[in-house]
């Protein structure tokens, strides 16, 4: 090879290999460093905008629900915990909080504290049936039928509509406990003296093929509301399942007796 063509490089020392090393390192040290504390600046910045939001207006649910939404996002979930229950502090009687507050502990498999969420949401606004579906459905959904049934029981201690004891009936049945909706049938037309109470606990007993006990339930009912209003109904009902059972005599006697017994003036459908 032709030592002019021979590219001649500048010496080098080791001194400074190493400090062009150094320097590297610690360049590359540095940019990370600079963005870690722009991201620790940013995450304060906004903390304290949130923080400001609701201490001037700790009344505004959507400012409370967007800072625990932000650290959930930021997957910092226990101070997100500690901002709903600051705001559940300030705002315990909206029902619309509670229900975001548990469903954010579902969503994130936190199952305990959403229990705890739920829990504390129904002794706070025992009349809100919402708050008692959602509770009683997680529990049904873990597979938790026990506790799912203790919710419903605690329910009934506030002798809620009849919707929610048809609820219950329709609960145990999803169970195949058809002894359990029977004797939950029987403390709803106690708490729910009313003919069409009655008539579903017997539609119930006649789906279930019990006639015996259909009738009975009809027989109870007719002795309970012979002075109510709407007892039209039930003695029409009553007849209706004497037919469906093939008796006719029966039926006929149950019209002939209802005619006797009600004024002719509100027996039209009778007739």
């Amino acid at each position: 090879m032709d030592p002019s063509l021979e590219v001649k490089l500048p010496l080098v020392t080791a001194e400074e290999i190493l400090l062009e090393s150094r320097e590297q390192q610690e360049a590359e040290i540095r940019a990370p460093k600079q963005k870690l504390t722009d991201s620790i600046e940013l995450f304060e910045y906004h903390l304290l905008n949130f923080e400001d939001d609701i201490t001037r207006e700790s009344w505004n649910i959507s400012s409370w629900i967007n800072y625990a939404k932000w650290l959930e996002s930021l997957k910092e979930f226990m101070v997100a915990r500690i901002v709903w229950h600051r705001d559940l502090i300030v705002n315990d009687q909206n029902c619309s909080l509670w229900l975001k507050y548990a469903e954010f502990e579902m969503k994130n498999k936190f199952f305990n504290h959403a229990r705890d969420a739920w829990d504390r949401a129904v002794t706070v606004l025992p009349h809100v049936d919402q708050l008692w579906y959602k509770y009683m459905h997680m529990e049904e959904m873990l597979g938790n039928i026990g506790k799912a049934r203790q919710i419903f029981e605690r329910w009934m201690s506030w002798m809620p509509d009849q919707h929610v004891w048809l609820s219950y009936i329709d609960f145990e049945l999803r169970c195949n406990e058809v002894v359990y909706a029977r004797l939950i049938y029987e403390r709803f037309v106690q708490c729910h003296p009313k003919v069409g109470a009655w008539i579903e606990y017997a539609k119930f007993e006649m789906r279930n093929r019990e006639i015996v006990r259909a009738r009975n339930v009809y027989e109870q009912a007719a002795e309970k509301l012979a002075d109510e209003e709407d007892v039209e109904l039930l003695f029409i009902a009553c007849a209706e399942f004497e037919e469906q059972c093939k008796e006719t005599e029966r039926a006929r006697c149950i019209y002939k007796s209802a005619l006797d017994h009600i004024p002719k003036g509100r027996a039209e459908n009778l007739y």
